[in-house]
């Protein structure tokens, strides 16, 4: 099956390239014909007849002209065409062939030999093709990719590339070596992601870098959102290695215990408060991080004693019955989403590194974090206010789209000096007199107008839009598309309280998702938001948000950032790790 299928792509080939050799053929003939003498003569004679005054006149010159210029055309230069394939026209045919056409045009096309964690963990911002020793010739032969990412980790027992690299396994390592050697031919870059333990042979097999660490954290494993849901104990074991020895301590305190590659990790971390990891070098780091995303405490658990430590007995009831706050949820998830998510890891596995001429997107992995702030100030203190805010924001903004009335305001001026990319919209006169200005934007009441909106989101090309209603700290917009991230929501925002069925009832007797005296709840989906963060697209169709749930959106809602104030950072990942010695 294999074989006709190649018999096939080589026919199309073949068909191909007889196609643009005819295409070649038919351009040299009407070059030919469109620089001959007689075809001028005969525009001459035509414009003349068509034209008697003037043309006559000219005539008799135009012919002579064309006569003493015949003599000494250069027929070889007048026959010599522009090629009509193009790089980019060449790869889009071949992906076309061997089927990988379509899909997202953002992503880079990556040839891999991953683990299935690893895998798991790049899936959203890399199209994978995967390569096993079977057919990793033949697919490297019949796909053009842009990148060779093999991971370490992917020479585990058990794996099809299970002890690459060691003398023990020739067939997979010069199966492997093929793979570098084609890349190499080509100018693919290859990378090896050292993430764990494998045989020194591999990393000498010519790899253009080798990346000292995993692939980051994936937040759409890794993530709070779904914590009410999840049911467990409220202290877990993370068991490094199968035949690793639980504490007696923590079998007396009933702790759960689960495996550090197992896919119920996610589930265990967000249903708990505390978790206890072994240290273990680099693997600790990774499962501390991965811990840290889903809201949980750390305590590490030290191979060796360590003197006047805390013991396990004391620390872990202790932090067991002490929920995190969502103040350091959320401090613990930021941290992550900033400095060790998947994407902000890929991006700098990619920086520096050499790829074709044409290749899309070497800084795709961020791409999609990229947030356009809507903004429509209605003073000079305004946009002062608007500068400030998006300056000190811990995410920086990809761009800022005002109207063009806005456009020379001291603050939209400062924003454009510290390069932030200033579009601007042509402004239109209210429509109605109702329309009012509330919090520095100019909206009707209720605070959403989807024309206006619409209208600022024509103008980004960032998939994702902020708006912009007034200062929201420095914070806010990192959480919401931390929030967008985790969760895969098409918007997220503040919970309506309107909404009567709402769960929940607040201090004041209102209806609404959140408890605003304990930030309870954080991240919950819901069927009505008030938005702060959509994609670009939902923005640009000026639907009202009432109507998005039922138009089939996801809608999540963001509680509320409570005390996070110019001390904000000082709560992190840091304070969240209590250990039998020191910090973590």
């Amino acid at each position: 099956m294999k074989r006709r299928e190649q018999s096939q792509t080589e026919q199309l080939r073949q068909a191909l390239a007889e196609r643009e050799a005819q295409l070649q053929e038919a351009q040299a003939r009407l070059a030919t014909l469109e620089g001959s003498t007689s075809l001028q003569v005969g525009r001459a004679l035509t414009a003349a007849a068509k034209r008697p005054g003037r043309s006559l006149v000219k005539l008799p010159r135009d012919l002579y002209r064309l006569w003493r210029r015949s003599g000494s055309t250069n027929h070889a230069e007048r026959r010599r065409v522009e090629p009509v394939r193009s790089f980019d026209a060449e790869r889009q045919e071949a992906r076309l062939l061997t089927g990988l056409s379509g899909g997202r045009e953002d992503l880079l096309v990556v040839a891999t030999v991953l683990s299935p964690a690893v895998e798991k963990a790049v899936a959203p911002y890399l199209r994978s093709v995967p390569l096993r020793p079977h057919d990793a010739q033949i697919v490297m032969d019949a796909v053009d990719v842009d990148l060779l990412l093999v991971s370490a980790s992917a020479a585990a027992p058990g794996s099809p590339w299970a002890h690459v690299g060691d003398p023990a396994a020739v067939d997979r390592t010069r199966a492997l070596h093929w793979v570098l050697e084609s890349a190499s031919a080509r100018g693919i870059p290859t990378v090896l992601l050292d993430d764990a333990p494998a045989s020194p042979a591999l990393r000498q097999l010519g790899f253009d870098r080798v990346h000292k660490g995993d692939a980051g954290v994936p937040l759409h494993q890794f993530n709070p959102v779904a914590a009410e849901l999840v049911s467990g104990p409220e202290a877990v074991f993370v068991r490094t290695a199968p035949d690793q020895q639980v504490p007696d301590v923590l079998l007396d305190l009933g702790v759960g215990v689960v495996d550090a590659d197992s896919p119920d990790l996610p589930d265990a971390l967000r249903a708990a408060n505390v978790a206890v990891i072994p240290e273990s070098g680099h693997g600790d780091l990774r499962l501390r991080r991965r811990a840290w995303a889903c809201g949980t405490r750390v305590v590490s658990h030290p191979a060796v004693p360590v003197p006047d430590a805390e013991d396990l007995a004391v620390t872990v009831p202790r932090l067991r019955a002490d929920q995190p706050t969502p103040r350091e949820v959320r401090a613990m998830l930021r941290q992550v989403f900033l400095d060790e998510a998947a994407p902000v890891r890929l991006a700098a596995l990619l920086d520096g590194l050499e790829f074709a001429a044409g290749t899309p997107g070497t800084e795709l992995p961020l791409s999609g974090r990229g947030v356009a702030v809507l903004a429509d100030p209605a003073s000079e203190a305004d946009a002062e206010r608007l500068a400030e805010d998006l300056l000190s924001s811990r995410l920086r903004p990809a761009e800022l789209v005002v109207p063009d009335t806005a456009a020379r305001m001291p603050g939209v001026q400062r924003l454009r000096a510290e390069g932030l990319t200033v579009r601007t919209v042509r402004a239109t006169a209210p429509d109605t007199p109702e329309e009012l200005t509330r919090g520095g934007v100019r909206s009707q009441v209720g605070g959403f107008e989807p024309e206006h909106w619409a209208a600022l989101a024509e103008r980004a090309t960032s998939p994702w839009a902020h708006l912009w209603t007034g200062p929201v700290g420095r914070h806010r917009l990192a959480d919401l598309a931390c929030a967008a991230e985790c969760s895969g929501a098409d918007a997220v925002g503040t919970p309506d309280t309107a909404v009567p069925d709402g769960p929940g009832t607040t201090a004041a007797g209102e209806r609404g998702f959140f408890d605003r005296d304990t930030g309870g709840r954080q991240y919950v989906f819901v069927t009505s938001v008030a938005p702060e963060l959509a994609r670009t697209d939902l923005l640009r169709r000026g639907w009202r948000p009432a109507e998005w749930n039922r138009r089939g959106t996801r809608l999540l809602a963001l509680g509320p950032d409570h005390g996070s104030g110019s001390d904000g950072d000082n709560e992190g990942p840091a304070h969240a790790d209590a250990s039998t010695g020191a910090l973590g």
